[in-house]
């Protein structure tokens, strides 16, 4: 049997942690640069306040019902999120952790009642973090989601789901649309009306091999596993990415070149953090930079760049960012956006190199992990580099950010007496 612990409204609950007086009240999570609504409390759902939304098209709406508007604060998301998957690890020696809010638990040979178990799960969560969860039990990972599905949407459920006998997931599919089941896009699910597939018990009853015929592997993998037979195993260890962006909104338009290589320096010296954690090199950038599209004369341009050989150094993969986006950068019109990222990664592990061509030295890597080490001991902006600039005028906006209750010395919390 397997768990899938998900996280309720994630980004709104870890903004009520620290403040109590917003739990039962509507509260809304706003993206980079406070452009859309990216999260909504169960209050705010309730409200009609609608996803992905830009916020200037709402922000009457919301004040109209007294909402309250958080921007991302990701330094306190990850830090909440490491402590439920810290939490949730006591109660398996095997766990994959899918997403920021979510986390699979193998629950294999383990005695008991699984839907007090399941319980026993989300008050660990709630008594340690203070974090709401839904937990959903089955014998395969899509049918774990099914059962999160429910143990959130159901108030029977409160918050726990155990999918243990067929007649249990049947009744479930049988009430849940075919874009209900993991992987199923509306794309797909278009395809899957020609087969007369429209509810996830047609998919779960379909022949595989037609399914297959029409699709892919995938889908009959997703059909076995829809009648309790697991196809998708545990990953220890997430996969390594194959390509990594980093992109912002700028806070404040920029008609000047200076700020927009300060930007891209920023965003590449972020790509190569996370390019180094998953011990990768990179031999290719592409460097985008635009105007606003919602306005007349909609400038965009981009370019790739190929790096002289395979490096994770921070100075060499920021320089080429700034050189090549001074290539595409035109003066007389308001830049709003600019973008790094890295499409061609090669793993470290594996890498070959080359007799002929010199690689990187002995000297960047020995000065990249002293970085690395610096960061992780004084934090992400203890050490920088000097391209990225000091007052960063040009930083998104963050008019309604928390404090970093949990990350930084001086937004801990005080409580008086």
């Amino acid at each position: 049997m397997l768990a899938l612990v998900d996280c309720n409204s994630f980004y709104a609950s870890c903004e009520q942690i620290f403040r109590p007086d917003l739990r039962g009240r509507p509260v809304v999570v706003l993206s980079n640069n406070d452009g859309f609504v990216v999260a909504r409390s169960k209050e705010a759902k309730a409200l009609g306040i609608p996803d992905l939304e830009p916020f200037h098209k709402i922000e009457h709406l919301l004040r109209q019902h007294n909402v309250t508007i958080f921007s991302s604060n990701y330094p306190l998301y990850g830090d909440i999120s490491d402590r439920v998957m810290t939490t949730l690890q006591a109660f398996s020696g095997r766990i994959e952790v899918y997403s920021i809010d979510e986390m699979f638990l193998d629950l294999s040979g383990m005695p008991g009642d699984f839907s007090e178990l399941g319980r026993e799960i989300k008050d660990s969560v709630w008594q340690n973090v203070r974090m709401p969860v839904g937990v959903g039990i089955a014998p395969s990972k899509t049918l774990a989601k099914v059962a999160n599905h429910a143990a959130k949407k159901i108030p029977k459920c409160g918050g726990v789901c155990v999918l243990d006998e067929p007649h249990k997931w049947e009744w479930l599919l049988k009430r849940m649309p075919v874009t209900g089941v993991w992987g199923i896009a509306k794309r797909l699910a278009k395809r899957l009306e020609d087969l007369r597939i429209y509810s996830a018990w047609d998919l779960a009853t379909a022949n595989p091999k037609i399914v297959r015929r029409a699709s892919n592997v995938n889908l009959e993998r997703t059909i076995e596993e829809l009648n309790g037979r697991p196809c998708l195993g545990l990953e220890d260890v997430p996969p390594a990415k194959k390509q990594i962006y980093c992109t912002r909104g700028f806070g404040k338009r920029s008609d000047t070149l200076e700020p927009i290589q300060e930007a891209v320096a920023l965003y590449a010296s972020r790509a190569v953090d996370k390019l180094r954690a998953q011990r990768s090199l990179v031999t290719t950038l592409h460097v985008f930079l635009h105007t606003s599209p919602f306005e007349p004369n909609f400038v965009s341009a981009s370019a790739a760049a190929q790096l002289p050989y395979p490096t994770d150094d921070v100075r060499l993969v920021a320089a080429l960012a700034r050189r090549t986006v001074a290539s595409l950068y035109r003066p007389g019109h308001q830049y709003v956006k600019a973008g790094v990222g890295m499409i061609e990664i090669l793993d470290r592990r594996h890498h070959q190199f080359d007799m002929l061509e010199p690689g990187q030295s002995v000297q960047s890597d020995k000065l990249m992990a002293t970085l690395d080490a610096i960061k992780r001991r004084h934090g992400k902006g203890a050490v920088f580099l000097a391209a990225q600039g000091v007052s960063q005028p040009w930083y998104m906006r963050q008019k309604f950010r928390s404090p970093e209750y949990t990350t930084r010395w001086t937004d801990i919390p005080c409580v008086k007496t």
